[in-house]
Formats: C-alpha cells, sequence, structure tokens
C-alpha cells in the first residue's frame, strides 16, 4: 500500500500562539511572504533603487528580488539581513508587525496600494498640495475616474450553449 506524504510548514500567527499548517502542495504564496515582499519593494521603491540594483548589491539576480518581492520565494532570515544593509534600513523595518494577525490584514492591504505602480509618486505629489481644497478636487477626481472604470469594465456574458452541447448534455 502506497502512502503518499504531504509535508507541512507550520507558521506562528498573532499573539495568541495559533499554528497555522500549510500544505507544501499548495504553491499560493504564504500572506505573510506577501506582505514582507510590499515591505521590501516599498522602501526599494522609496529609495529610487531598481530591481537591479537591489539584487546586485545583495549579490542575486534581478529576478530573485521580483520573487521575494511577490512572495513567491520565502526570505531566508541571512538574506532580510542583507536586503536590509542594502535598503539602509533595519530588519525590524521590514518585518515591522507582520506577526499582528488583527492589523496585519488592514496594513498589508494599504502597503499593496502602496506598490502599485505610480502610488508612491501620486502620493507624494498629493502630499506637496498645500490647499485643502486642491487635495479634495485631486480625491474627487481619483474617485470619479475609479467609478468611471467599474463601470466601464465589460461584464463577460454567459457562454452561448451550441447545438453540440445541448445534443451532449440531453
Amino acid at each position: 500500500m502506497d502512502k503518499q506524504v504531504h509535508q507541512c510548514s507550520i507558521s506562528k500567527i498573532g499573539k495568541t500562539g495559533i499554528r497555522m499548517a500549510r500544505n507544501s502542495d499548495d504553491h499560493t504564496p504564504h500572506p505573510l511572504d506577501i506582505a514582507l515582499g510590499s515591505r521590501v519593494r516599498l522602501r526599494r521603491k522609496e529609495l529610487g533603487l531598481s530591481q537591479d540594483q537591489l539584487a546586485r548589491a545583495v549579490g542575486i539576480t534581478f529576478q530573485q528580488v521580483q520573487k521575494y518581492e511577490h512572495g513567491t520565494n520565502r526570505i531566508s532570515f541571512s538574506r532580510l539581513v542583507e536586503i536590509a544593509e542594502a535598503l539602509r534600513c533595519g530588519v525590524v523595518d521590514l518585518i515591522g508587525n507582520l506577526d499582528k494577525s488583527k492589523s496585519s490584514a488592514s496594513l498589508s492591504r494599504q502597503i499593496a496600494f502602496l506598490t502599485e505602480p505610480g502610488a508612491t509618486d501620486l502620493l507624494e505629489a498629493y502630499a506637496s498640495i498645500d490647499s485643502p481644497k486642491r487635495r479634495r478636487a485631486i480625491l474627487n477626481l481619483a474617485r470619479q475616474l475609479a467609478t468611471d472604470q467599474a463601470e466601464t469594465t465589460p461584464v463577460r456574458a454567459p457562454a452561448r450553449r451550441t447545438l453540440s452541447d445541448a445534443k451532449r448534455t440531453g
């Protein structure tokens, strides 16, 4: 009798010490790996570094930096220390409160927004505007553009059944 063995990795989450087993067959990145990668990307962009520049500073390929930033590959502690040094910050600055389960989801979502292309540029430009009236105008414009986009995004029509489909399903 052939038994299939599933390897699991255990992660400690939050103050409660809840352990979450993750099946190694599940190829989706762990939310904490995604959040850490987002913070690395945010700091890299804050310094104006390209993925290639960071990669050269750490001694890896830019593809590896991409994988770290997307959470596809986990960052080992020694590599995290090297990355933090290259980004001129401490490991704690990158990790912050990632293990706080309640605040982590909200913070991760905000960090994910900041990693969108152009988001930090937009935020810098917004922060440089002193007038509350102009800031409100920018915010209203952005909200309107988002609403317009949602309204004009085509919705897929249900697939039509063909004669051959009808014959197969009876």
